[in-house]
């Protein structure tokens, strides 16, 4: 299976802009384009739809070696043994944990992931010990309406200052993706500039091209 530090680009089976899309065909698009991760995230849907929808992605994925990310649900992570979990600051350091250990299960290790908005709270993730985070929004995106952009500046930060892996995520997308890059970005995640294309696995390569 391919290590977070082997993962450039980083893609989503995201429920808000599935529209009519099946999940699994979704799944099987991005790995075809040449996703390295990629991450279930359901924010309006209940547990179980979320483990049955990550169990059919997962049997798909493996057979390209892409790690699967369940957003927000540790327990449904373990369950159906996806690679990783990703989660907010708010489900994290808002629910009281303070090191990624505290929800390991050391018979069932997993990868973990930790969103982040400005360089406090970067340096407050990595003390946690988490495999990666997340650097954004870096610029104004609809999959994440309320938080404030971050900008380049933030992206230029994380370029002098982390050293696990990092990915800039939010309004990433093949008009913005070389600012990004310049920056210091070397892993991008995208989710609406993928899912809304019209053709996931050419808009895939398109992504690969810069980040390749």
């Amino acid at each position: 299976m391919r290590t977070i530090r082997e993962c450039r680009l980083y893609a989503f089976v995201d429920t808000a802009y599935l529209n009519s899309m099946d999940p699994a065909r979704v799944a099987s698009e991005l790995c075809e384009g040449g996703a390295d991760i990629i991450q279930l995230r359901a924010k309006d849907w209940d547990p179980d739809r979320i483990s049955a929808t990550g169990e059919k992605i997962l049997k798909i994925v493996e057979n390209y070696n892409v790690p699967l990310v369940i957003n927000d649900h540790p327990e449904i992570a373990r369950k159906i043994g996806a690679n990783c979990c990703h989660l907010g600051q708010e489900d994290f350091f808002d629910a009281g944990h303070t090191h990624v250990q505290q929800l390991q299960d050391p018979a069932n290790p997993i990868c973990w992931g930790l969103s982040t908005h400005s360089p406090r709270q970067a340096q407050r993730a990595i003390d946690a010990a988490p495999d990666y985070i997340a650097i954004g929004p870096v610029f104004a995106t609809p999959t994440k309406p309320s938080y404030k952009p971050v900008h380049l500046d933030y992206v230029r930060w994380a370029r002098e200052n982390v050293s696990i892996p990092w990915f800039a995520i939010g309004g990433v997308n093949l008009d913005t993706i070389r600012d990004v890059l310049s920056a210091g970005a070397t892993r991008v995640c995208v989710v609406s500039a993928i899912l809304n294309s019209g053709n996931i696995t050419r808009t895939c390569k398109e992504f690969r091209k810069f980040l390749d």
